[in-house]
């Protein structure tokens, strides 16, 4: 980021007092900067809220919240094509660059226009059932095809640019990102990818007799998914970002391919992401 920001919108965590106090403090911070400052409520079943718009007036968007707020406010807001910078309230905090302790300093950094924008793939979906669309998304982690409460496998043909490459029975298949290769896909087995990488990766769950291995494929060509259990007897799910579900039916094809826009993250210098992976555990170091 070579400009310096003079607006910011602030973005908070649904219904946390914690959230709401430090906004307020942010928010006197920002005025003695010189910066306009307006502050939402992240709430996931609004309508009307800023990503509604066809563009913004803000140069930053600030996200108070754990991860999880962060990745649900992205997808609603990225299409603005605004960057968003995280501030840590949660427990992990791997997206998020700025904490309670040092957010003041590097927020300067930031207005001041001495940082970065990282530019973030995002993973777009659309669910055909019977030749009609049925449900669409966009995921900023990952998207994930799985059983529902009963101990049953599933079985899912794929296809990678229109060639057959499995019929799998498994609990499931993860589709991430390179932003998410750190979330569910890396717990199931699958890889770690650096997160500008133009890619994104594909993690069975519990494959049962099958020598199915997780792939890196490229995101310039579509991945398709077909639910072929019987619905009847395994309820299917697809979770996008772990906090939207979608009901699948036996039949049903997911059609995944990289989203027309991209995410963009601030990032001020805190860190390299290898050394992120090393101290949240992901990497032992040297």
């Amino acid at each position: 980021m070579s400009k310096a920001i003079q607006s910011v919108l602030l973005v908070i965590k649904e219904e946390n007092s914690e959230a709401r106090d430090l906004a307020s403090e942010i928010t006197s911070f920002l005025a003695e900067q010189g910066c306009a400052a307006d502050c939402c409520e992240h709430r996931t079943d609004a309508s009307g809220d800023p990503a509604d718009a066809e563009s913004s007036p803000f140069g930053l968007i600030l996200v108070l919240g754990g991860d999880g707020t962060l990745i649900s406010a992205a997808r609603r807001l990225y299409r603005l094509g605004v960057p968003l910078i995280g501030l840590n309230l949660g427990q992990v905090g791997f997206l998020a660059e700025l904490s309670r302790e040092n957010w003041r300093r590097r927020l300067e950094r930031v207005l001041r226009g001495q940082s970065r924008v990282s530019r973030r793939m995002l993973l777009s979906y659309r669910v055909l059932r019977d030749g009609k669309e049925a449900a669409q998304g966009v995921a900023v982690n990952d998207i994930v095809i799985s059983r529902g409460s009963l101990a049953r496998l599933i079985r899912l043909g794929m296809y990678f640019d229109g060639e057959p490459v499995t019929s799998m029975r498994s609990d499931g298949v993860i589709i991430s990102t390179p932003t998410g290769s750190t979330a569910y896909s890396v717990s199931a087995g699958g890889p770690l990818l650096y997160p500008e990488t133009d890619a994104y990766s594909v993690t069975p769950i519990c494959p049962f007799l099958n020598g199915f291995k997780p792939l890196v494929l490229p995101a310039d060509k579509p991945l398709s998914v077909e639910v072929e259990c019987d619905a009847k007897r395994s309820d299917v799910y697809l979770t996008e970002d772990g906090q939207e579900v979608v009901p699948l039916s036996s039949g049903d094809l997911v059609m995944f391919e990289r989203c027309a826009r991209e995410l963009l993250l601030v990032q001020t210098g805190g860190g390299t992401f290898f050394s992120r992976l090393i101290g949240k555990g992901f990497l032992q170091g040297g």
